[in-house]
């Protein structure tokens, strides 16, 4: 695992999340179903930049709403700025200001999942910080490009104020 760590990931560094909304495409998922999220990004790719009121060409990745019992809601989207006129066929959250550790993916969207696993079953029980129950989301940058997979990704964890 600690080769995962220098290949896929670098250490975390601590920001001030601001207020968000995301709106895009979703659907539930649990561990089994998870390799299915793609499909979703490739049903939403081509509202990228259709989106009402949609801040800029920022993708979002975000989990919540977990169920307990390892489903969870994963909203494939875009930064909006409101939500009045916005069809009923997006899913939408709203990021809350919070305390994150930030991590940056680096190497092949494949490998993402053994990034996640790095940093919930190595980095945060080693890291002394707890997470909060609050969305975690990817951050795919303005560079990233879905079809090759290379450009910038982040990861946001939430974590309860120390």
């Amino acid at each position: 695992m600690e080769k995962h760590k220098r290949d896929c990931t670098t250490e975390p560094r601590f920001e001030q999340g601001r207020f968000q909304l995301i709106a895009g495409f979703g659907a539930r998922f649990t561990e089994d179903t998870a390799q299915d999220i793609p499909l979703l990004w490739e049903k939403f790719l081509p509202w990228l930049g259709k989106v009402p009121g949609q801040k800029d060409e920022v993708t979002y990745g975000v989990c919540c709403n977990p169920d307990g019992k390892g489903g969870f809601e994963y909203i494939a989207g875009v930064e909006i700025s409101r939500l009045d006129d916005l069809p009923e066929q997006y899913r939408w959250i709203e990021i809350q200001p919070g305390h994150y550790a930030v991590f940056e993916h680096k190497g092949p969207l494949k490998q993402l999942p053994d990034t996640f696993q790095y940093i919930w079953n190595e980095w945060l029980p080693h890291s002394g910080h707890e997470a909060a129950d609050l969305p975690e989301f990817e951050r795919y940058s303005e560079d990233f490009n879905p079809r090759t997979g290379q450009g910038t990704l982040e990861i946001w964890i939430p974590l309860k104020p120390s």
